[in-house]
């Protein structure tokens, strides 16, 4: 595909195909054009027509008839994410799809090898991985001044009753499915995609009226690896930290607004040797290991271009990045295999709870 415009269906038109596909896609028109939408409510037809300026449909499979389509952003329910990619990867369709990429990894695996006998390109809209604090943080820990990183706590907490469809299992529903996507992909990436980590995992169903969790508890563990501790509640009336670091040098705490860290320099620190015998003060009393460090202290806030959000800076990343990949072949810096461990992960998680997802 040369440099041009791409021309983008987008599968539905709710929060997500409208408010995030939709109106992202509008603030890139260097890049893309909306040629089509497809939704099957006429209410929302209509305003992608006013809003887009572009043509409607009320099935994705007559869009893509009547189009000539570069790129269908498939922003389905969860559910329907699966086969609706599949179908379009084995038309020779490139995708964009949405989170849940899939429910397994063996539905992933298909997703792949759909891509790979067509040649159309499998995107997956894990805008997070951009998401301004995240970067900071890894710039942060590749710079080495936290020394060797030993935990790594995501919380995604608060307190919220639901009652949509986002809760009931049948539609890949649940904290895991719905926000889960976002920081295990974060985790995963801090902890290495190169191998399967250990996961432990629990479960509950806390103030959700479907029959999905919405309490999960993941812990990742690998020799050699941080340890992660992610965490995603709606029962948390006093939320913690967004993000929180242990490491041999120091540490940090945050949010998406505002990370703070402090560490001090090895050459700085006193020089310790083990010792065995009962530690004694200056007045032969009993003492503790007690030393004077220096400590540095730094911090970051999030700043964003103004009348914009960290939010549109993450979508548009992505976008970016994946235009990029579809007019210069570019290598795709979020990849359908780095979402099958993620999708892995997940499948262990809901085999270690029964008592939700029953067999």
């Amino acid at each position: 595909m040369s440099n041009s415009l791409i021309k983008v269906g987008i599968i539905g038109q709710g929060r997500s195909g409208r408010n995030i596909h939709g109106l992202g896609l509008a603030r890139l028109q260097d890049k893309y054009t909306i040629t089509a939408v497809a939704d099957g409510m006429e209410d929302r037809r209509n305003r992608a027509v006013e809003e887009f300026s572009c043509n409607a449909y009320s099935t994705w499979e007559e869009m893509v008839q009547s189009e000539q389509l570069d790129l269908v952003v498939n922003a389905s329910p969860s559910d329907l994410h699966f086969p609706i990619t599949l179908d379009l990867l084995n038309r020779g369709i490139n995708v964009l799809c949405e989170k849940p990429l899939a429910k397994t990894p063996e539905e992933v695996d298909q997703l792949i090898a759909a891509s790979e006998k067509s040649g159309a390109t499998l995107a997956v809209f894990q805008q997070s991985r951009y998401m301004p604090a995240f970067v900071k943080m890894r710039e942060l820990i590749a710079s080495g001044v936290l020394g060797r990183i030993v935990q790594v706590d995501f919380t995604s907490n608060g307190f919220a009753r639901r009652w949509d469809w986002q809760t009931l299992q049948s539609n890949n529903g649940g904290n895991l499915m719905n926000t889960g996507p976002h920081p295990v992909d974060q985790a995963l990436q801090l902890f290495g995609t190169d191998i399967m980590p250990q996961v432990t995992c629990i479960m509950d169903r806390a103030n959700t009226f479907g029959d999905a969790e919405d309490y999960v508890k993941i812990i990742l563990r690998g020799q050699g690896r941080p340890t992660i501790d992610l965490e995603i509640s709606s029962c948390s009336a006093f939320p913690r930290a967004q993000f929180t670091i242990q490491g041999t040098n120091g540490g940090l705490t945050g949010n998406t607004q505002k990370l703070t860290w402090k560490y001090f320099k090895s050459d700085e620190a006193p020089e310790q040797v083990l010792t065995k015998t009962p530690l004694m003060d200056a007045n032969g009393s009993p003492a503790y290991c007690s030393e004077k460090l220096t400590w540095y202290e730094d911090s970051w806030e999030l700043t964003v271009p103004e009348g914009g959000s960290a939010f549109e800076t993450m979508t548009s990343t992505l976008y970016t990045n994946l235009y990029s990949t579809l007019t210069e072949g570019a290598e795709s810096e979020i990849t359908p295999q780095q979402v099958r461990q993620q999708m892995a992960v997940m499948e262990e998680c809901r085999r270690q709870n029964p008592q939700i997802y029953s067999a």
